[in-house]
């Protein structure tokens, strides 16, 4: 009975322990110093805005990208009106954007607006690069200069850091600054350290022409960000963090548009793992794979709602095994560090949020998030086409 239990324990630590130990190695990695450069303000850009029914933010998107500190003739704001049933078009058209609609039915999503946009830019040939930036969304006024200078030192994928805009909108959207602080700037710090690929977030990345003509854009999951960020990793890229530079976007707070938003986002990185970890690793065993394997593995450890919940299981467990068996006190111990661990990794997160006492003390409704999300999980639903986010009022 003794060895059974011990044998048990083991297949319960053994995951636990090796994502905990992965977080922790990037929470002690993530100090990070931004080199201070200047471009030569040469470059041009094609900032590119998909949208789908966004006539209650577009004009604020675009406002904020018309305030980036870059010469006016050396960037081009294009709004990509994807299948919009509303005035998108005309309020980008008067808010001093160009519009680019689109109407196709069959192949809906976020990824073929994408497509569509970088196809335009292609044909065009006028931008150095091209920088995606979501409708609801603002900008810091250095995103572009930024991405400019390490463009001109050699790099041809970035992605900028992804925060929220409304931290202060309820306490699912500090959790979701802290989750972001955590998942996007932490682990991105880390592997610009590492000189590893950060990414990329869906909002506020850049590629190169060159870079997208070589690599062309055919990311089509629900999560086409992510797709696209391993798809340069395959083909030997890595994403570049900037982090000095700023993309906010809008969260949601309310449990309804929440679940949806959560549905697909865990949807997407479902599919991925069955379609993308395989040649990753496959990758990652030639010679210059490093970046490959940090991709894979990223894909791999599962969200920190699921180890929290791997580590409880396993402290739970040796707690109960020690009263009769008390050898297993060495599991309980492997439970005991590997929760400080992820402890360690959520207060760093909750520090570079920057959201304040406030979050700290709505950091003590995680354990009712993670229940949320595990029951969340396992309800049915249907996914398919562009699922639009129900906006609200900022």
């Amino acid at each position: 009975m003794s060895a059974i239990t011990h044998m048990v324990l083991l297949c319960l630590a053994l995951p636990a322990l090796a994502m905990s130990f992965y977080l922790v190695r990037l929470t002690l990695l993530s100090g990070f110093e931004t080199p201070n450069r200047r471009s030569s303000r040469r470059l041009r850009f094609d900032v590119v805005v998909p949208a789908h029914d966004e006539a209650e933010v577009i004009e604020q998107v675009v406002a904020s990208l018309r305030r980036l500190d870059w010469p006016l003739r050396r960037f081009r704001l294009l709004v990509v009106a994807d299948n919009c049933s509303d005035s998108t078009a005309a309020l980008a058209r008067a808010a001093g954007a160009e519009v680019l609609e689109r109407r196709d039915l069959t192949r809906r999503g976020k990824g073929y607006a994408l497509e569509f946009a970088f196809q335009a830019c292609l044909s065009h040939g006028w931008a150095d690069a091209i920088v995606v930036v979501d409708a609801d969304s603002e900008v810091s006024t250095n995103l572009l200069e930024s991405f400019a200078w390490r463009i001109e030192d050699g790099a041809v994928a970035l992605q900028a850091d992804y925060g929220v805009m409304n931290p202060e909108g309820s306490w699912r959207t500090r959790l979701m600054a802290i989750a972001l602080g955590s998942f996007h700037r932490l682990r991105s710090r880390a592997r610009e350290r590492l000189q590893l690929s950060c990414g990329i977030r869906g909002n506020g990345w850049c590629v190169t022409r060159t870079l997208l003509a070589q690599q062309p854009y055919h990311a089509f999951s629900l999560a086409e960000d992510l797709e696209y960020g391993i798809d340069l990793g395959l083909s030997g890229h890595r994403v570049h963090y900037v982090d000095e530079a700023q993309v906010n976007a809008l969260m949601v707070s309310d449990e309804a548009a929440a679940r949806i938003q959560r549905r697909r986002w865990e949807d997407g990185r479902r599919q991925l793992i069955l379609s993308r970890a395989w040649p990753l690793l496959r990758r990652a065993a030639r010679p210059g794979g490093r970046v490959c394997l940090d991709l894979a593995l990223d894909l791999l450890v599962l969200p920190l709602s699921y180890i929290a919940a791997a580590v409880a299981i396993l402290t739970a467990a040796a707690a109960v095994a020690f009263l009769w068996i008390p050898s297993a006190a060495i599991w309980l111990w492997v439970g005991m560090g590997c929760s400080l661990c992820l402890l360690a990794y959520v207060l760093r997160g909750w520090q570079l949020s920057e959201v304040g006492r406030r979050g700290l003390v709505d950091l003590l409704r995680a354990p009712a998030f993670v229940a949320w999300k595990m029951l969340l999980m396992l309800r049915p639903h249907e996914a398919g086409g562009w699922i639009r986010t129900r906006r609200e009022k900022h």
